[in-house]
């Protein structure tokens, strides 16, 4: 009895370096989910963008001069401005055929409409590379994940390797035990 005593103990020493193992591995995944809700939480709220009137306003324009109802108001007000100064009588007519003054209206219109659609656009772009910056630090978080994820399995497998190492090493110490002892009994 006093030779299986350290054997006992060896298996209970076995079991306590598996639990080690578990609880390493458990700590490993709550840092991870603690981290990604960390990430997560960032990702879910941005910090607020402050936007001033004329941003504001730059948006508005640039969202109004590029859909069709701009489009369609816009030939509307040209093709009554055409047809009246064309239709009307001399009198009454205030810009007549070449529509000088219709040609100065589409230039300032269009010299005042430029800018502010490229200041709205710039806006967007910035808007899209802070999303492309996001996308990237989700795709390195997710690249950072599967390392860990790669680093755990190969510890849990060299772990796991050692351990079944060290218990086939008792098996084997308990097999030659019992082939001794009964080769003893035999003899006798």
């Amino acid at each position: 009895m006093e030779q299986a005593l350290p054997q006992d103990e060896k298996l209970s020493a076995l079991l306590n370096t598996q639990n080690e193992h578990l609880k390493k591995l458990n700590e490993i995944v709550a840092k991870s989910i603690q981290e990604e809700q960390l990430l997560t939480t960032n990702l879910l709220n941005p910090p607020t963008e402050t936007i001033t009137r004329g941003q504001k306003l730059s948006d508005k324009i640039a969202q109004f001069g590029g859909s069709w109802m701009f489009i369609i108001s816009f030939l509307t007000i040209l093709m009554v401005w055409i047809v009246y100064n064309v239709t009307a009588s001399p009198k009454d007519i205030f810009d007549p055929y070449p529509f000088i003054l219709m040609n100065l209206l589409l230039s300032c219109i269009a010299a005042i409409q430029a800018p502010i659609i490229m200041m709205s656009q710039n806006r967007k772009e910035e808007k899209d590379r802070k999303r492309a910056e996001n996308d990237y630090m989700v795709n390195l978080k997710a690249e950072l994940e599967i390392r860990s994820l790669h680093a755990k399995i190969d510890l849990l497998i060299q772990e796991q390797i050692k351990t079944l190492y060290d218990f086939q090493v008792t098996q084997m110490e308990q097999l030659q035990k019992l082939t001794a002892d009964i080769d003893k009994n035999n003899i006798k």
